[in-house]
């Protein structure tokens, strides 16, 4: 799943080619339509296809930036403001193109579920293979509550001790390390793969109780996860799989990672353990993380 960085990624590819340009049609797939007959509600949540397809004809796109990994962009029409929120999911991508033919893997052609066109002859195209992203069309963020939950930035002034005090919480204290840190209520925007990166960076056990960690190692943790954040953004993110920046385009961290999907410690040379916290596989070195 993309995490921070991916989706920075994502924002800053976007921004200059869709920002002051208006939506002349929307138009969602069949998938979509289906699903929510079914009461699904694939990919387009809280809001009837047909009517997310009238909304957003006619609106103008005034700004896109990112809110840990959610995309945000900011909309008018007919001087009211909008709020587009979307989610990435699993495999979600981003295209502008002069035409559907112009996506070249033929994965993300097959799973086009919406497409927007702009008044400037190009398409916004979202696909996803997975069906795991999603859209919400809001006046204000506060229609979505668990937004407004999330935690602050990383890279914000108060985000570390921000951090230091959700992790005395009882709730947090008793956790695994490993999943207190991917929390996006804790610390926002790490996910799987920077958590990994970061732990093995200051050698803590994922599987440690987070009240069993010194406030100091708190602090260096913190400080590693902002770091391998930052380095993986100026990287584009790492293509793990299925995530492309915007137009198919790959990112690099993946060449830079040292513990994430390896066997074999870079440090030690000593055969990586796996096991499972919060639902996700927990790569680490037995001997360098403790």
């Amino acid at each position: 799943m993309p995490e921070l960085p991916e989706v920075e990624g994502v924002v800053r590819a976007l921004s200059p080619k869709i920002v002051g340009k208006v939506i002349s049609r929307a138009s969602l797939s069949e998938t979509i339509y289906q699903s929510h007959q079914l009461g699904k509600q694939c990919i387009v949540k809280n809001m009837e296809p047909a009517a997310f397809e009238l909304a957003l004809s006619g609106m103008e796109i005034k700004r896109v930036h990112r809110r840990a990994k959610y995309i945000f962009m900011d909309l008018e029409k007919d001087g009211n403001p909008f709020l587009l929120v979307n989610h990435l999911g699993m495999t979600g991508a981003w295209f502008v193109v002069q035409k559907e033919e112009d996506i070249l893997e033929e994965k993300f052609k097959k799973h086009i579920h919406a497409r927007f066109s702009l008044t400037t002859g190009e398409l916004l195209i979202f696909s996803d293979i997975r069906r795991f992203g999603e859209f919400r069309l809001l006046h204000t963020i506060d229609e979505h509550p668990p937004l407004l939950q999330i935690a602050p930035e990383p890279f914000n002034q108060n985000a570390l001790n921000y951090f230091l005090a959700k992790c005395e919480l009882p709730k947090y204290a008793n956790k695994p390390i490993k999943e207190v840190i991917m929390d996006g209520q804790v610390i926002s925007g790490c996910g799987n793969i920077y958590a990994t990166e970061a732990l093995f960076h200051v050698g803590i056990h994922p599987a440690r109780k987070t009240g069993r960690i010194s406030k100091e190692r708190k602090i260096a943790l913190f400080e590693a996860i902002q770091k391998v954040l930052l380095e993986s953004i100026e990287m584009g993110g790492s293509t793990i799989s299925d995530y492309r920046n915007i137009n198919g385009e790959a990112g690099g961290m993946q060449h830079r990672l040292k513990m994430y999907g390896k066997k074999i410690c870079p440090n030690c040379s000593a055969n990586t353990k796996t096991m499972t916290i919060g639902g996700r596989t927990s790569v680490y070195c037995p001997k360098c993380q403790h």
